[in-house]
């Protein structure tokens, strides 16, 4: 069984580590490649466990054909570097941007690969990279492929980011209250995930590590991405919408619930009741074997027939691993197949102008016949309102 697995928070060992490496090397030999060029942080750290933020002194990891990783980088990041790596990685430093010429970390990037054949670049590698290789240039998502089906190790870390949502989620809806504000809910939330994290693994890694817990009161919840003003407070009624998304230590995880306080609305019982029917065909329908394309057609045509069609704003999930927000997706127009492995949000939804949206969120992983959720918490109209 694919979770037969225990949540873990452990950094990856070594083998870990050097598999995905071979991975990586064997797609590159399917592509006929001499190198593969990283610049994605998202990337680096699935190859290495070094997270880094992008600045202008950039980190470049080459994958060869064969043996191990190259890595070029700032002198000054090499400790921090070798203080969270796994595996072996020969180290390639920089002393600063801008340097001297012949020293900057482009004319290192050239006497590595300059000169090669074939030398694959991810979709979204800088502009500046991108020239500095003298070679075809390949643009294959090599390595995002690779991250979009979980290891067991992978699936254990999932699991724990899980179990920090779902408690983290448990005291939101315990401490919802009209009036209390979203500055107050991102304070007590984060520290609480923070805690639980900290807890189980006193050195985790800060670079690894965003968790947002927000949300949305009916006044604005028909617009899902605006949480641009602290000062908003819960309202009575609803649809709120609660989002507890973000990065745990190196493993993402979502949970969200749309929820009322004192009473539910009349105008919004019916676009509940069809967010619901869309989730649970979403639930009921992946498994292996199926398009993603044809879960998120089905779930449209289906808020469609209830009368939804202008309320609808996004597809029905997206992926999930080293980040919270990942390929691959639930969308019309993504013609993959679902494989054990991989991990998705469910969180079909509507927006209702005037009324609020409608949006809860699980994340799940895909079994070998059907799927398991990694996030737990109340569902219907009667338990969320509070």
């Amino acid at each position: 069984m694919i979770m037969d697995v225990d949540p873990t928070w452990q950094p990856p060992t070594v083998e870990e580590i050097t598999a995905r490496l071979h991975a990586a090397q064997a797609k590159m030999a399917e592509q006929k490649l001499d190198w593969y060029v990283c610049f994605s942080p998202d990337n680096i750290y699935y190859l290495t466990n070094f997270a880094n933020f992008v600045h202008e002194r950039p980190f470049v990891l080459l994958i060869p054909a064969k043996g191990g990783l190259k890595f070029i980088a700032p002198k000054l990041e090499i400790p921090h570097i070798d203080s969270r790596r796994v595996g072996e990685i020969e180290l390639i430093e920089y002393f600063e941007f801008p340097a001297p010429a012949g020293g900057a970390w482009f004319d290192l990037l050239d006497r590595v690969v300059g000169g090669s054949a074939r030398v694959g670049v991810e979709s979204i590698c800088q502009l500046q990279i991108y020239e500095a290789i003298r070679a075809e240039r390949v643009r294959t998502d090599i390595v995002d492929d690779l991250r979009m089906i979980k290891s067991r190790y992978e699936i254990g870390r999932m699991v724990h980011a899980g179990r920090i949502a779902t408690a983290a989620m448990a005291d939101f809806l315990a401490k919802a209250a009209v009036g209390r504000s979203l500055s107050d809910v991102m304070a007590s939330g984060k520290s609480l995930a923070m805690g639980m994290m900290v807890q189980d693994m006193p050195s985790l890694n800060p670079f690894a590590t965003r968790v947002d817990v927000v949300f949305q009161p009916p006044s604005t919840s028909d617009d899902p991405h605006n949480f641009s003003n602290l000062a908003v407070v819960m309202e009575d009624g609803g649809p709120h919408v609660s989002v507890i998304n973000g990065v745990f230590n190196g493993y993402g995880s979502e949970l969200e619930r749309t929820y009322f306080l004192g009473h539910a609305p009349e105008a919004a019982k019916k676009p509940f009741e069809a967010m619901i029917e869309v989730r649970r065909l979403a639930f009921d329908s992946i498994r292996p074997g199926v398009r993603m394309h044809d879960i998120d057609k089905a779930g449209h045509d289906l808020f469609r027939a209830r009368g939804f069609e202008a309320q609808l704003l996004h597809r029905c999930g997206h992926g999930m691993g080293v980040t919270g927000h990942e390929a691959p997706f639930l969308a019309e127009g993504d013609h993959r197949i679902i494989q054990p492995g991989m991990s998705f949000t469910i969180e079909p939804g509507i927006y209702v102008k005037g009324v609020g949206g409608f949006r809860h969120s699980d994340t799940i992983i895909v079994t070998e016949d059907g799927i398991v959720s990694l996030t737990d918490a109340p569902e219907s109209l009667d338990a969320l309102t509070l």
